[in-house]
């Protein structure tokens, strides 16, 4: 039912207010509403919250959008994780009405006492709500009082004093509500930082200090312990997550060989998302890699240099996987009794089985469950979840409100690139972050398109991982856009978005798909050992990682690179240039902010001039400041209008920090 106050469209709310929208300790998000009422009386809205603990929270007062009629927002910020929600308040303003009729009647001599007498009525009432303690604001209320009632003084005198600031924040402190209307509770549910935050490295352990025999050509797996020793150079280039992809025993029947062949020797490692034969399946550690306490000495020695594990967590089984005979209810019996492998038209995965999830649900639960709680207890807090669009979104559902019960901190990111809606889906019922389109937008128009709409449309939904590559995707632009299209890429995720990844092997600029027109790399990993001699990469300056650590070094020294929803595009009159802000606090200059500018073009040099929406940075249009470049160190004087050349060879683009008075 409506209210005696109408309070309408209030955001953010998922599924109707059935599932918490997205938070996370220490970010501010955005509250908003269409707030209106009959007549000319004038109203006012705040948002309130209340903690995990059932304590309500001071309210917000909410402010008019300066573009959209009657929408009003208030911008909020848990600083405790868990289960919060928040509610709506709008109500008459009695003290907003008479300042507003007092300001034309008054002046024009219409009913001039009577406005003084009313006023001072309205101020006597708030001094009747004050606490003891708040003398300040009393004295600043008998003030109002004598200036209303001083005949003797003129009237425009003793209106303006009635506009004292001083007064005018007493008033906003403490509201005359009349005509109360409370929409919500509405739940969110704040997460740990690194929900929203964080550089994730992924690499294969079997190719980590693997050997090459010089004679006979047989390579050596990498283990856990010589894996182990990547780490440090890992977490030295700032990056904060370490992915392993599956790291099951492989399975034999149907195993690919090279490139995705069917004819692998008796020497190929197949790839590891066909999980299982007869050393385990989705709870045991392939025997090349070494053993659990193994593994658990890597989990601790990533501890140890402050990264986090990532293990990805692949609901599918080789055709030698123990489920296929302990369980084969967990899978497809095609009209032959043979079970149906995976396919994606034209693509078959033949070393691979995908699970049914309608014969058998309970089971699977139970089993998935279990597994997933298995690795909990080696010290694995995150998951990278193989392509949770495959399952029923119902079981997602149901197993992460099961580990957020228990496990709060535990966190799943979904590699999920499908539909909209089944990614919006996705983070709805509980994932914690997502892959995105991000690999595919390069060109200027949509990339600030999509800026928008994953810092403040779908920011409630699902949080961006924007990884510059994977073993899956390796796009045209960084085939032929040589080392400065990895240098555009890198610069981009890792400013544009809070989370941020990198696969291995980007730092060597590694760009030959295995055919024209292809996104898979030649001899990709997903299907051999790849060894890489960093050391040699390092020593002759083939290497992008100087500049991966810098990135990562701004990432952690600048608040505003490690939020989502502070996004502002700005523009340059280059097609190519992208221009964008990003403040610690919306709207206060005075925050840490950063402007970043970006030549799109990696063969070109780039000269545009820049735009800048200095009011939406809470400056005035006129205003000057010293930008320094955090890549360049070099400073410039900034305005709303500025030049700027990029040559993509020397440095595609400027990070630049925003010092007023400087």
């Amino acid at each position: 039912m409506v209210g005696r106050i109408p309070v309408m469209n209030v955001m953010p709310l998922v599924d109707l207010g059935r599932q918490p929208a997205k938070a996370t300790v220490g970010e501010p998000f955005r509250v908003s509403a269409t707030v209106f009422r009959e007549g000319h009386d004038k109203l006012a809205a705040e948002v309130v919250l209340t903690d995990p603990s059932g304590t309500r929270r001071a309210p917000v007062r909410m402010v008019k959008h300066p573009d959209v009629p009657d929408l009003h927002e208030a911008w909020v910020t848990p600083d405790l994780e868990g289960a919060w929600s928040f509610e709506v308040q709008a109500w008459s303003d009695p003290l907003a009405t008479w300042q507003h009729d007092a300001g034309i009647k008054i002046p024009a001599g219409v009913d001039v006492e009577l406005m003084f007498l009313e006023g001072r009525l309205l101020f006597e009432r708030v001094a009747a709500t004050l606490e003891p303690a708040d003398t300040k604001a009393r004295q600043v209320l008998e003030g109002a009082v004598l200036a209303a009632q001083d005949t003797e003084r003129p009237a425009a005198a003793r209106l303006a004093a009635l506009r004292d600031p001083e007064l005018t924040q007493v008033l906003l402190e403490h509201p005359l509500r009349e005509l109360v209307t409370v929409e919500g509770p509405y739940p969110a549910y704040a997460d740990r930082e690194r929900a929203l935050f964080g550089s994730w490295y992924e690499f294969f352990p079997r190719s980590e200090g693997a050997t090459k025999d010089p004679t006979t050509g047989k390579v050596r797996s990498g283990t856990f312990r010589t894996a182990a020793k990547r780490l440090d150079a890992v977490a030295a280039a700032g990056f904060d997550v370490i992915y392993l992809p599956p790291i099951h025993p492989i399975g034999e029947v149907n195993r690919k060989g090279p490139n995705n062949t069917l004819t692998p020797g008796p020497d190929d490692t197949g790839s590891p998302w066909a999980i299982g034969s007869k050393d385990g399946g989705h709870d045991a550690i392939h025997p090349d890699l070494g053993t659990m306490a193994d593994f658990d000495a890597f989990v601790a020695r990533a501890g140890e240099l402050g990264l986090e594990v990532a293990l990805d967590l692949a609901l599918q089984a080789a055709p030698d996987h123990p489920w296929v005979t302990t369980h084969p209810q967990f899978f497809t019996t095609r009209a032959d009794g043979s079970i149906a492998y995976a396919e994606n038209p034209p693509k078959k995965y033949q070393d691979i089985y995908p699970l049914n999830f309608d014969n058998d649900p309970s089971g699977i639960c139970r089993e998935v469950l279990r597994v997933v709680k298995l690795w909990m207890s080696h010290g694995v807090r995150i998951f990278r979840v193989d392509n949770p669009h495959t399952k029923p979104v119902a079981f997602w559902e149901w197993l992460l409100k099961e580990v957020r019960r228990t496990d709060p901190d535990v966190l799943f990111l979904s590699e999920a690139f499908t539909r909209p809606a089944m990614m919006h889906g996705l983070g709805a019922v509980g994932f914690h972050q997502s892959y995105t389109y991000f690999t595919w937008r390069t060109a200027k128009w949509e990339i600030e398109e999509y800026l928008r709409e994953l810092s403040s449309e779908s920011d409630h939904l699902m949080r961006p991982n924007f990884f510059v590559n994977t073993p899956d995707i390796l796009h045209a632009y960084l085939q032929y856009g040589g080392p400065a299209a990895f240098k555009v890429r890198a610069a981009l995720a890792a400013t544009s978005s809070p989370s941020w990844g990198v696969y291995a092997g980007y730092e060597l600029f590694e760009h030959v798909a295995v055919k024209p027109g292809s996104e898979e790399y030649l001899d990709s990993e997903k299907y051999q050992i790849r060894i890489r001699d960093w050391d040699a990469a390092e020593a002759e300056g083939r290497t992008l990682t100087p500049y991966l650590t810098r990135l990562n070094e701004l990432r952690r020294e600048h608040r505003s690179l490690q939020l989502l929803r502070n996004l502002t595009i700005h523009h340059s009159d280059d097609e190519n240039v992208l221009v964008f802000a990003k403040q610690a606090v919306v709207g206060d200059p005075d925050s840490d902010t950063v402007v970043v500018v970006i030549n799109l073009d990696p063969h070109a040099t780039r000269e545009t001039t820049v735009h800048l929406d200095l009011p939406s940075l809470g400056m005035d249009w006129g205003e000057r400041f010293v930008v320094h470049d955090e890549i360049t160190h070099q400073d410039w004087s900034w305005g709303q209008h500025n030049y700027v050349r990029l040559d993509p060879h020397h440095e595609p683009a400027h990070v630049l920090t925003v010092r007023r008075g400087a």
